[in-house]
């Protein structure tokens, strides 16, 4: 259609992350300048959005703040590497992983196939260079090779140059809550070997889901 519009991801300056709070520490996950993929948008009609997001977990880098007890006030941010190199072996792409299995697990996707609610259907209709909607939206979320139906509330901000789309600005309103064990993310100490704890035995260190939050930047192709 005359109005339809294929975006594609500008993969830097990308952002997606999360925050995970347990009794004794809290964990941010980033992953910066590693996201693609693609939405096919029509511009009268935002209820037929669909699109692919692809983020690359070998750019994730955790960080860690620690409390001295549960409730204690939160110290400072650091980065561990060993943390991280546990993080890669529970998502199974740490470097001891076979190459077609770590190919296999770097990328988590969100395959966006319906659209449950619109603020504005038409942006075509709107006044102004940039033109807001916000739009809550569901899909198929792919990690560590097991999918799951997720639903995400986003703000989008179209920018325009008089009628021409120059860019359209993505960021979640409220986050995709990711459940670890559906995923099978749990402790690992090598590739395929299962550690003696499970996640609800390191309840003070680690919490089950990671709501995650996305900021992207697309252009029109």
């Amino acid at each position: 259609m005359a109005t339809a519009r294929q975006l594609a991801v500008q993969t830097a300056g990308s952002r997606v992350s999360f925050v995970m709070s347990a009794p004794i520490e809290q964990i941010t996950g980033e992953v910066l300048d590693a996201t693609e993929g693609r939405l096919f948008v029509d511009l009268r009609h935002l209820e037929r959005l669909s699109g692919l997001l692809r983020v690359d977990l070998l750019a994730l880098t955790l960080y860690r703040q620690a409390r001295e007890e549960p409730g204690a006030t939160l110290g400072e941010r650091e980065k561990s590497e060993l943390q991280n190199r546990h993080a890669r072996t529970w998502l199974q792409i740490s470097e001891d992983a076979p190459d077609a299995e770590r190919e296999a697990n770097r990328w988590a996707e969100y395959r966006i196939d319906k659209v449950l609610a619109v603020s504005e259907r038409d942006v075509l209709a709107l006044p102004g260079p940039r033109r807001v909607v916000t739009a809550k939206v569901e899909g198929d979320f792919r990690l560590h090779q097991r999918v799951t139906r997720l639903q995400a509330e986003v703000e989008a901000a179209f920018s325009f140059e008089g009628e021409t789309l120059g860019a359209v600005t993505i960021e979640t309103t409220a986050p995709l809550v990711v459940q670890l064990e559906e995923h099978d993310v749990r402790p690992r100490e090598l590739f395929g070997k299962l550690a003696q704890k499970t996640l609800s035995d390191l309840g003070q260190k680690v919490v089950k889901q990671a709501p995650i939050e996305l900021a992207l930047t697309l252009k029109p192709q």
